[in-house]
C-alpha cells in the first residue's frame, strides 16, 4: 500500500484501535443527525395544539357547560374524528418513512491495526483508511491516495446520472476548494456509490462536516411556512365569531327592550349566539383535509402536512429535478450508429439488422462479465440471454492514458477481441484517419447534443492463442457507436402536459449538462425556453436572477445552494413553488419551496424529512393527482364555506323577524340543535365527497394572492340566504295573519327551512348552471344525509312524542308538500340566476391577473 498522507496521523497500517475510540469520542458517530420519530401521543398533542381544532374543541365544551349535549356530542364527536383521522395518517406516515430509512449505517472496510476490518459506517473517524471495491457506498469523503480504474456515482449529491472518474492524489490537499462532480479529481463523497475500480482513501471529513452533511445542517436555518388556507380561514371564522356575536347581542338588545323580560332575552340570545358560532369552519378545514390525506395516499402518496395537497393545488411553478424524478436513474441503450453511416434508434420491441445486433454484442463483450457500472449493465441488458461457447482469457483495464478496455476471448484456436471505450480513444486503436474519423466525430456530436453518452465500440482477430502485451498490439476495426441515455419515466410526459394545461410552469433544475437536461426537458414535454448554467447563474445578482426566471426552463449544472436560491426567487416573484427531487442535494429546495414532494423508493432520508408529500411509488404522475385533488379539495371548501354563509342568513332572519314584529319565538335551542344536525354534516362529509368541476385540470392556478372567500362570492351567498329568508319570512307572515296556530306554524316553517336547506345543498354542489348536474352528480354522503333526513322528518310527523318535544302539531300533507314545493322553487330560482353569476362565484385563475407567464413558455 502506499503511505497515506498524512505520515503523523497515521500509517500504512491505518489507524489503531485506541486512536480510531478517542476520534470517534471527540467528533461523534458519522451519521447524519436526524429527529426522533414521533409517537402517537406526540402527534395527538400537536394536533390537538392546532388552532381550528382547538375552536373546536372549545365550541363543544361551551355548549356542554350550557347544559346543550345534543349540540355538544355534535362537536366533539367531529373534533373526535378528526383528531383520529388526523393521527392515524401521522402515524402511518412515520411508520412508513421509518420503514425506508437505511436500517444502519453502510459498513466500510478500514484498516486498523495493519488489519482490514469491517465496521459500521457510523463508526468510520477522521484519518482512518477506507478500502474501497466496487458496489461499495463510501462512507465519508476521503482524499483518494490509490486509485485502479475508479469511477463513482454522485447523483445524490450532484444529480448527474453518469459515474465519474476519480485519480489518486497523494499529496494533502484538504484545504484546496472542491465539491462533487466532474472527472479528474482525487476526492470520494460521503453517500457516493464505487461503481468500477478499487482505491485506498484517507478520511477528511465525517457526518455533519462532510458534504451530505453540510446540505443537511442547511435545513435547520429554513422555516417551514404556514399554510395560506389555514391563516386565510381564521380570518373567516373571526369574522363569523364577530358577526355572530353581534348578531346574539342584537337579540338581547331586542327582546329586553321591547318585551322587558331580560333574563329571557339573555336566554335567546345564547340560542341565537350558539347557531351563529362559526363552528362548521374548522370542521370544513379539518376534516377537509385528514380526508383529503387519506384520500391521496390512496394513490401512493404520503402527506406528512395536510395542508400541504390544498397548497400543491395552488402551485404556479413546479421545479422538479431530473435524475430519478423525470428519468429512471439507470442507463439504457438508446441509439446505435454503423461505420456505413446507418443510425439505429432502439425502441421497445424494435427489431434490428444483424450488423446491429452484432454491434450490441460486441459491446457487451467488451464489458465485465458481472457489471455494476450503469453503462456496462445497460449494454449486457440490451444484449440480453446470448449463448457462447468462447471463453474470457484476458482483459485490458481502461487506463487514465488509454480510456479504453477490451477483453480477450477464446473461440477454438483463435482469439476475438471485444474493446470499448471513449471515441477518440478508440479511434487511435483503429487507427482512422480522414472521410472515416470524420464521419464517426459528426456522429458522436450529433449524439451529445441529444444529451447521449457515446462509446466506441471495436473489435480485433488474432491467429494464435497468444495476446499481446497492450490494447495496441492488435489491429482493431471499428464497430460502430453505441449511445446511452438515462430514459425518461413513462408517465412524466403525460404528467407534464396536464400541468401545462392546468397553467403550472415546469422548470428543471439539474446538476447534470445543458445538452443532456435541455433533451431529457424536451422528451419530457417542458415548454421550450433559456438553458441557465450555474456558472452564469452565479455571474446574476437577485435582481437580474428575477429577470431571467421569465424566460428560463432549464437550469443545469447547478450545486445545491443555487438549486436553493432559485427556489427562492421564483417565491420573491411571488409564486407558488412546488419542488420535486429525491437527492440529498435536493433537500434544502424542499423545505424551502411552499411544498416540496420527495421521492420515496429512491429518495434519502434527508430529502424525505425536508418534504411536505412523499411519492411512495416514485411515480411524477402522482404529482398530478396531487395537484388535481389539491384543486378539488379548495373548490369544496369554498362550497362548504358559501353553503355555510348562505344557510344562516335564513336562521339569523327567522330568529331575529318574530322579535321585529312582537310575534311568538318560533325556534329554540333544541331547534337550533337539529338544524345544526343537518348543516354540520353536510359541511363535513357531503361536500368534501363532491366530485371535482369538469375544468378543474384546464384553469390556470388561482391567484396566490386571491382570498379564499371572495367578496362577489360572500355576496352570492348572501343572495341565497336573503332569497330564502325572504321566501320563508312570507310564509310566515301570511299564515300568522291568517290565524294559523303557533305549533302548527312552527312545524311548517321547521319542514320548509329543512326544505330550504337542502336546495342551498344542491345549488352549491357545482359551479355549473346545470340543474341536472346538482341533481343527479354522484355522491354517496349526500344520499345517506338525504335519507337521513328523511327519517328524522318521518319520526317528527309519525311520533307524538317527537312533536311534543319540539312544540310542533300535526300539519297536513298540503302543508308538507307546500314545503317541500318551497324549497323546490328556491331550487329553481337560484339556478336561475347561476349563470349570470358564473363569472363571479367559478373560481378563476391568475390569467387575468397581474402576474403573466410569457407566451414562449406557452408552446407545445
Amino acid at each position: 500500500m502506499a503511505p497515506p498522507s498524512d505520515p503523523g496521523t497515521c500509517s500504512a497500517t491505518g489507524l489503531s484501535t485506541a486512536a480510531a475510540a478517542e476520534r470517534l469520542a471527540r467528533d461523534g458517530a458519522n451519521e447524519l443527525p436526524r429527529a426522533g420519530q414521533r409517537s402517537m401521543l406526540r402527534i395527538a398533542l400537536e394536533v390537538l395544539r392546532e388552532p381550528m381544532l382547538a375552536l373546536l374543541l372549545a365550541g363543544g365544551v361551551a355548549y356542554l357547560l350550557l347544559g346543550d349535549r345534543a349540540e355538544a356530542l355534535i362537536l366533539l364527536g367531529f373534533a373526535t374524528f378528526s383528531v383520529i383521522v388526523t393521527v392515524i395518517q401521522e402515524t402511518r406516515t412515520e411508520h412508513v418513512l421509518e420503514a425506508l430509512r437505511d436500517l444502519s449505517s453502510p459498513r466500510a472496510l478500514v484498516l486498523r491495526d495493519g488489519a482490514r476490518v469491517r465496521i459500521a459506517g457510523r463508526d468510520v473517524v477522521e484519518d482512518d483508511l477506507v478500502v474501497l471495491d466496487q458496489g461499495d457506498r463510501v462512507p465519508a469523503d476521503a482524499l483518494l491516495i490509490e486509485a485502479i480504474d475508479l469511477q463513482t456515482d454522485e447523483s445524490l449529491l450532484t444529480g448527474e446520472s453518469l459515474p465519474v472518474e476519480k485519480t489518486a492524489d497523494a499529496t494533502p490537499v484538504a484545504a484546496a476548494p472542491h465539491r462533487p462532480g466532474g472527472d479528474g479529481q482525487p476526492y470520494v463523497y460521503s453517500g457516493s456509490l464505487v461503481t468500477r475500480g478499487s482505491g485506498l482513501a484517507r478520511v477528511l471529513a465525517t457526518g455533519p462536516r462532510s458534504e451530505i452533511g453540510r446540505i443537511g445542517q442547511s435545513l435547520a436555518a429554513l422555516d417551514t411556512e404556514a399554510p395560506k388556507l389555514r391563516r386565510e380561514t381564521m380570518r373567516i371564522v373571526t369574522w363569523c365569531a364577530l358577526g355572530g356575536g353581534g348578531v346574539a347581542l342584537l337579540v338581547v338588545l331586542l327582546f329586553g327592550l321591547l318585551r322587558g323580560s331580560w333574563i329571557e332575552a339573555v336566554l335567546a340570545g345564547i340560542a341565537i349566539g350558539m347557531s351563529m358560532l362559526p363552528e362548521e369552519f374548522p370542521v370544513v378545514l379539518t376534516v377537509f383535509l385528514a380526508m383529503g390525506a387519506w384520500r391521496i395516499g390512496k394513490v401512493g402518496v404520503l402527506t406528512r402536512r395536510a395542508a400541504a395537497i390544498e397548497t400543491l393545488g395552488s402551485a404556479t411553478v413546479l421545479c422538479t429535478d431530473k435524475t430519478g424524478t423525470l428519468t429512471e436513474n439507470r442507463m439504457s441503450l438508446t441509439e446505435l450508429w454503423l461505420p456505413t453511416g446507418e443510425t439505429v434508434t432502439l425502441g421497445t420491441s424494435a427489431d434490428v439488422s444483424p450488423a446491429a445486433r452484432a454491434l450490441i454484442d460486441t459491446a457487451a463483450l467488451a464489458s465485465a462479465a458481472q457489471p455494476t457500472d450503469p453503462m456496462e449493465i445497460a449494454l449486457h441488458a440490451a444484449r440480453g440471454v446470448a449463448p457462447s461457447g468462447a471463453t474470457l482469457v484476458q482483459a485490458y483495464a481502461l487506463r487514465p492514458e488509454l480510456l479504453a478496455m477490451s477483453n480477450v476471448w477464446a473461440q477454438g484456436d483463435a482469439l476475438d477481441i471485444a474493446a470499448k471505450g471513449a471515441p477518440e480513444a478508440i479511434a487511435a486503436l483503429c487507427r482512422l484517419a480522414g472521410p472515416a474519423l470524420a464521419a464517426m466525430t459528426e456522429a458522436v456530436d450529433a449524439m451529445a447534443t441529444r444529451g447521449i453518452r457515446v462509446l466506441a465500440v471495436a473489435t480485433a482477430t488474432t491467429p494464435d492463442r497468444d495476446w499481446a502485451e497492450t490494447q495496441h498490439g492488435y489491429a482493431y476495426t471499428l464497430a460502430g457507436l453505441v449511445g446511452l441515455a438515462d430514459p425518461l419515466r413513462a408517465s412524466v410526459a403525460q404528467a407534464v402536459a396536464e400541468c401545462r394545461a392546468a397553467g403550472i410552469r415546469v422548470v428543471m433544475i439539474t446538476g447534470d449538462y445543458a445538452a443532456t437536461a435541455r433533451s431529457i426537458a424536451t422528451q419530457a414535454g417542458i415548454a421550450a425556453g433559456d438553458v441557465l448554467t450555474g456558472s452564469d447563474l452565479a455571474a446574476l445578482d437577485d435582481a437580474a436572477l428575477t429577470a431571467r426566471l421569465k424566460t428560463v426552463t432549464v437550469f443545469a449544472r447547478i450545486m445545491p445552494e443555487q438549486k436553493l436560491r432559485i427556489v427562492q426567487a421564483f417565491k420573491a416573484g411571488g409564486e407558488i413553488v412546488a419542488m420535486t427531487g429525491d437527492g440529498v442535494n435536493d433537500a434544502p429546495s424542499l423545505k424551502a419551496a411552499h411544498i416540496g414532494v420527495a421521492m420515496g423508493k429512491r429518495g434519502t432520508d434527508v430529502a424525505r424529512e425536508a418534504s411536505a408529500m412523499v411519492l411512495l411509488d416514485d411515480d411524477f404522475g402522482s404529482i398530478v393527482h396531487s395537484v388535481r385533488l389539491g384543486r378539488r379539495i379548495y373548490d369544496n371548501i369554498r362550497k362548504a364555506m358559501a353553503f355555510i354563509f348562505a344557510v344562516h342568513v335564513p336562521i339569523a332572519g327567522l330568529a331575529l323577524l318574530p322579535l321585529l314584529l312582537g310575534l311568538p319565538i318560533l325556534f329554540g335551542p333544541i331547534h337550533i340543535a337539529l338544524l345544526e344536525m343537518v348543516i354540520d354534516p353536510v359541511c363535513a362529509l357531503v361536500f368534501e365527497a363532491e366530485h371535482e368541476e369538469h375544468d378543474i385540470m384546464q384553469r390556470p392556478p388561482r391567484d396566490p394572492e386571491a382570498r379564499l372567500f371572495s367578496l362577489p362570492m360572500i355576496a352570492w351567498s348572501v343572495f341565497q340566504g336573503a332569497l330564502a329568508f325572504a321566501m320563508l319570512a312570507a310564509v310566515f307572515i301570511v299564515e300568522t295573519q291568517a290565524g294559523m296556530p303557533e305549533a302548527e306554524l312552527r312545524a311548517l316553517i321547521f319542514f320548509a327551512l329543512i326544505a330550504a336547506i337542502v336546495a342551498l345543498i344542491l345549488v352549491n354542489r357545482s359551479y355549473s348552471a346545470s340543474l341536472g348536474a346538482a341533481l343527479t352528480r354522484h355522491n354517496a354522503a349526500l344520499r345517506y344525509v338525504l335519507a337521513a333526513i328523511a327519517g328524522v322528518t318521518a319520526v317528527i310527523l309519525f311520533l307524538p312524542q317527537a312533536q311534543t318535544l319540539l312544540k310542533f302539531a300535526s300539519i297536513a300533507w298540503r302543508d308538507m308538500a307546500f314545503a317541500a314545493g318551497l324549497g323546490i322553487a328556491l331550487l329553481l330560482l337560484l339556478e336561475a340566476f347561476k349563470p349570470a353569476m358564473r363569472s363571479w362565484i367559478a373560481p378563476r385563475g391568475d390569467a387575468a391577473g397581474k402576474r403573466q407567464i410569457p407566451a414562449a413558455l406557452h408552446e407545445a
